[in-house]
């Protein structure tokens, strides 16, 4: 179990490093007036797929340790797994560069969902 708790924190930490780096990644694409490639948006599908995978290592820890300190830390996973891929849905009517800086901003926000989901762990 205490290799669960170990590997669930250890991919929480990646994941907000991840999410900033593609937060970022996305402003500068859209300073430099480029539009979301490919490599980009794989960057993104990498990051909701790990956002799942985190997912369901919280759910084993909470199946075999109860609930967290905090219920809250619940509805901090679930927004985790939706927040981008709401993201990409909302903006993609945006012209290239709006959609690369609304991505990146939704990578932060979504780092920062991660921190809170950490903190109220």
């Amino acid at each position: 179990m205490d290799l669960v708790l170990s590997l669930h924190s250890r991919v929480a930490f990646a994941l907000v490093l991840y999410y900033t780096l593609v937060g970022l990644w996305g402003i500068v694409q859209g300073i430099r007036d480029r539009g979301p490639d490919a490599s980009y948006r794989g960057a993104i599908a990498i990051a909701v797929v790990a956002s799942v995978l985190q997912g369901v290592l919280g759910l084993s820890v909470l199946v075999f340790s109860g609930a967290p300190r905090e219920s809250v830390h619940v509805l901090y996973g679930l927004a985790l797994v939706v927040a981008m891929p709401l993201a990409a849905t909302l903006v993609r009517d945006r012209t290239a560069r709006g959609q690369s800086v609304a991505l990146g901003l939704a990578a932060l926000f979504t780092a920062g969902l991660a921190i809170r989901g950490i903190t109220t762990a």
